[in-house]
């Protein structure tokens, strides 16, 4: 990692850049506040002394606030420590340390950082794949809770929202994966299953499931018919036959389908052309299906 270290005591600087070059990591040094500002260059983690004599070191802090900023301080107060956290700082290490403790703290605020963008990149997919997906409002939160659905990803929509309305952690355990029933045994207590693809189940599986699923809290999804007594079950239909893997469509069916989701993709001559058909066609199967075109 490339590391900034401000720090006037230069001796004492020059020794933790030493080391931690000795473990791979590239360091400048800086004495002083102004000079640390003038760089351009990217950092991945700051070391900030909190004793700079005559220095404003807050400018630091503001400037690499989308960096890792780990304090150095020599005694431990609000002006050294409490403020500049509060100023968007990490963490802070006393003076004189192990390079080991540095070498940890800067290893586990890394982590986390790299765990936090890979969280944005999962939600922000998410986001996409199920924006244009309708719940139903207001949620039904009994669990457990069967969702039937003629589309997989309104299933998957509704228990992401519901997981995220009840403030619980949700644990994705898909009943096509053997392992999924052994792990809800382990699931936290605070924490829901969301178990989809109960269609993907032997006849002899399905019963023993559902009376796991007794006073569990486990939301489970099908895009078969479901009827059980034992469950409370919720039916989302989507406005227009979608796709499924394990559904096989009518000519018709997929030709809506093409006509609903691209016609605001495509103009009516490409889309026409993609389907076989002549626009006059496309015209009348817009009349015979229903589908408007949004202008």
């Amino acid at each position: 990692m490339k590391i900034l270290i401000v720090e006037d005591e230069i001796y004492l600087a020059q020794s933790i850049a030493g080391k931690l070059i000795d473990f791979g990591h590239e360091c400048d040094i800086f004495t002083a506040v102004n000079d640390a500002l003038d760089q351009t260059e990217r950092y991945d983690v700051i070391l900030l002394s909190t004793n700079l004599s005559g220095q404003d070191f807050y400018a630091v802090i503001k400037k690499f606030a989308d960096e890792i900023i780990l304090l150095m301080v020599s005694y431990i107060s609000n002006d050294t420590v409490t403020d500049p956290l509060k100023a968007g700082a990490h963490d802070y290490i006393q003076k004189p340390f192990m390079i080991e403790e540095l070498i940890r703290k800067i290893n586990h605020f890394h982590s986390f950082k790299q765990l936090q963008k890979r969280c944005e990149l999962y939600e922000d997919y998410l986001d996409h794949q199920l924006k244009n997906i309708q719940l139903p409002n207001p949620m039904k939160k009994t669990l457990p809770l069967m969702v039937k659905t003629n589309y997989q990803k309104q299933a998957d929509a509704f228990a992401f929202a519901l997981a995220e309305e009840l403030g619980r952690p949700l644990k994705y355990l898909p009943l096509s994966n053997s392992a999924s029933l052994s792990a809800l045994e382990h699931l936290e207590s605070d924490s829901i299953a969301y178990m989809p693809e109960f269609q993907m189940l032997k006849k002899s599986e399905r019963e023993a499931f559902l009376e796991a699923l007794q006073d569990r809290d486990v939301i489970t999804s099908t895009t078969e018919n479901f009827e059980d007594e034992r469950v409370e079950t919720i039916e989302l239909v989507s406005e227009h036959k979608i796709f499924d893997r394990t559904e096989i469509l009518t000519i018709d069916d997929y030709v809506k389908f093409i006509i609903h989701n691209y016609q605001s993709k495509f103009p009516d001559t490409e889309l026409s052309k993609k389907l076989g058909i002549s626009r006059k066609s496309l015209w009348e199967k817009r009349k015979k299906y229903g589908i408007f075109k949004k202008k």
